[in-house]
């Protein structure tokens, strides 16, 4: 019976920074970040830990931005996992709790996404469904402005992050993790459409029911997308913690994603 091996760890804020420089973490630069902590490994601190190297690489001139999504603040006649008896519905969307970017936390996101929300002078934007949140000088043209239709299109922190150059970085995930091809997919013609609604807070401390109209964004072929990617050398891949890191510039992924997907997907105009 064959041992297993003993892990790498623990690992330190020293030691990731150190890994985050390796990987090519651009100081001063903008980096949108997706992580899952459990395939890193042992870190000493956390996601506070990994949140304070990546402050320690890009400096204090660069800003680290995190998808905060609350997607179960959403219509519910289409939840799937669970489903809900149409006779909740009226009270789903009379009750729920209106999205606040001071308060309400988002889900699915992971410790470093809430790492980043909740650190002190960190901005997030306003949007009910997918909000993002961002720390360090270039934050508040990020998050400004993200209006309820266009979620992930040219009016959210994507398209600004695609303005202002920025970095992908996946840790411990891929890129079926890469909300940043949503945007890829906005820029399509012809994309099915759903009706979305949320609750929202209102300016006199009570909430309301929303609804508008959207992209049907699909991530189901993400990973595959992400494969071809990587496969022309846009991405640069390296050891972080016990796990692996993947950098690429946000453009050249988004831009790879919308002649990818033009090619892969039909559209109701194809």
């Amino acid at each position: 019976m064959t041992a297993t091996p003993a892990p790498a760890g623990p690992h330190t804020r020293a030691s990731l920074a150190a890994q985050f420089q390796d990987l090519g973490v651009r100081p001063g630069g903008v980096l949108l970040v997706h992580a899952a902590l459990r395939p890193l490994g042992f870190l000493c601190g956390g996601p506070e830990a990994v949140v304070a190297a990546l402050r320690d690489v890009l400096g204090p001139d660069g800003t680290i931005v995190v998808p905060t999504h609350t997607p179960e603040n959403s219509d519910p006649a289409g939840w799937t996992n669970p489903p809900v008896p149409a006779h909740w519905w009226p009270v789903i969307r009379a009750q729920w709790p209106g999205f606040d970017p001071a308060r309400t936390p988002s889900r699915f996101m992971g410790a470093v996404a809430e790492q980043v929300r909740t650190w002190p002078g960190a901005r997030r934007s306003a949007h009910p469904h997918v909000s993002f949140a961002a720390l360090g000088p270039a934050a508040d043209r990020i998050v400004a402005d993200h209006a309820l239709t266009d979620m992930l299109g040219e009016t959210s922190p994507l398209a600004r992050l695609y303005d202002l150059d920025a970095d992908v970085l996946l840790l411990g995930v891929d890129h079926g993790s890469n909300t940043s091809l949503h945007l890829a997919e906005y820029r399509l013609p012809g994309l099915p459409r759903q009706r979305c609604g949320a609750a929202v807070s209102t300016g006199d401390g009570g909430r309301e029911w929303v609804w508008w109209d959207d992209v049907d964004v699909d991530e189901s072929d993400f990973a595959r997308l992400g494969d071809d990617l990587e496969a022309t050398g846009a991405v640069r891949l390296g050891p972080v913690g016990d796990g692996t890191g993947r950098l690429v510039r946000q453009r050249a992924a988004v831009d790879f994603a919308v002649d990818w997907l033009g090619r892969e997907r039909r559209t109701e105009t194809a």
